[in-house]
């Protein structure tokens, strides 16, 4: 993979400080020049991996079109804390779809910018996991069908946040959500259920396909840079995670991100015309219980009846996916 990883002793700290970086090696949030697309002031919980996801991928994005960019955005959290009528967080043309059809929209945006001859203005759509994994899925997948000129980015956060924590199809197997409750002989979301967007997304053979998480900020900024040299339809999933629904600190958000990653249970790679092209390697796996214990809605699997049994039915997924992507770094 082209990214390379900036180490500690690079930057002298472990904020996205750059001090003793080269400027073309520093994060874009690093410089007094961003954009602040997503602005101060809007209502996000504290904590919100979606507000920090957006910030770091718009910011990104407008650095790499040389600020001519179009966001389409569809109705969720994202939408609800930054734009409560009449005032707007958002410092870029920003248009509201609903809940279902941003994709769709950010097309007619795409198309109309080519009948214009604006060919360098750059078209992003943006939305939560429910907007796009399954209320907005039919209009995402034709987006990719006709290999429109979109970047969409979905922010995934596991669940119908906004409108009380229901499941969504990206809600991961034995979680709590107001419609999985933790009761019964299989308490949570079911196994077997749900869908792998990325792999959709790569099915449909576009351009660019990538995962990420908050967790790693230069790797989400180059990833969104990446993409911006495509043309075509082209896809970013990012991990982003929520302390209100996932009931976890909200000082513990890019912790449980980087749990998610090192577990095995959020594969981040990258993918071109259906191949994966690059990982980002896991560094010293962890257990997958290091990533359920600290959020509540895992909290039945460990008290008060351990479920050891359901457990390692998520062990094995998160190994699966090692496997599958080859996460591990290979030692000799």
């Amino acid at each position: 993979m082209a990214f390379q990883p900036i180490k500690f002793y690079q930057t002298g700290t472990f904020t996205v400080g750059n001090r003793l970086l080269p400027p073309e090696a520093r994060a874009v949030q690093a410089n007094m020049r961003r954009t602040n697309s997503l602005n101060s002031g809007h209502r996000a919980c504290q904590g919100c991996g979606e507000a920090l996801g957006a910030r770091y991928a718009i910011d990104a994005a407008m650095s790499a079109t040389n600020n001519r960019l179009i966001a389409a955005n569809a109705t969720g959290c994202l939408e609800v804390f930054s734009t409560p009528y009449p005032e707007t967080s958002w410092q870029i043309p920003w248009i509201h779809s609903l809940f279902g059809n941003a994709a769709a929209v950010a097309t007619g945006i795409a198309a109309a910018l080519r009948v214009k001859g604006a060919s360098g203005v750059r078209v992003i759509a943006q939305g939560g996991d429910g907007g796009t994994t399954d209320i907005g899925f039919g209009c995402l997948s034709g987006m990719f069908e006709r290999n429109d000129d979109v970047l969409y980015i979905c922010y995934d956060n596991e669940a119908y946040m906004n409108t009380g924590v229901q499941r969504s199809s990206a809600t991961p197997p034995a979680a709590r959500t107001a419609t999985t409750p933790a009761v019964g002989e299989q308490p949570g979301n079911p196994f077997g259920q749900g869908k792998d967007v990325p792999a959709i997304a790569m099915a449909h053979g576009i351009a660019y396909v990538a995962t990420a998480t908050v967790a790693e900020l230069r790797d989400l900024e180059y990833k969104v840079r990446r993409a911006m040299e495509f043309r075509g339809a082209r896809y970013l999933h990012v991990f982003v995670p929520c302390p209100l629904g996932w009931g976890h600190a909200s000082d513990a958000t890019i912790r449980i991100a980087r749990l998610a990653k090192e577990s095995g249970l959020f594969p981040v790679f990258e993918a071109e015309r259906g191949e994966v092209v690059g990982v980002s390697k896991i560094r010293k796996q962890v257990p997958v219980e290091e990533y359920l214990k600290p959020q509540r809605r895992f909290a039945h699997l460990f008290a008060p009846t351990p479920r050891p049994e359901v457990v390692a039915r998520i062990q094995a997924i998160a190994e699966r996916n090692i496997r599958k992507y080859g996460l591990l770094e290979r030692t000799t």
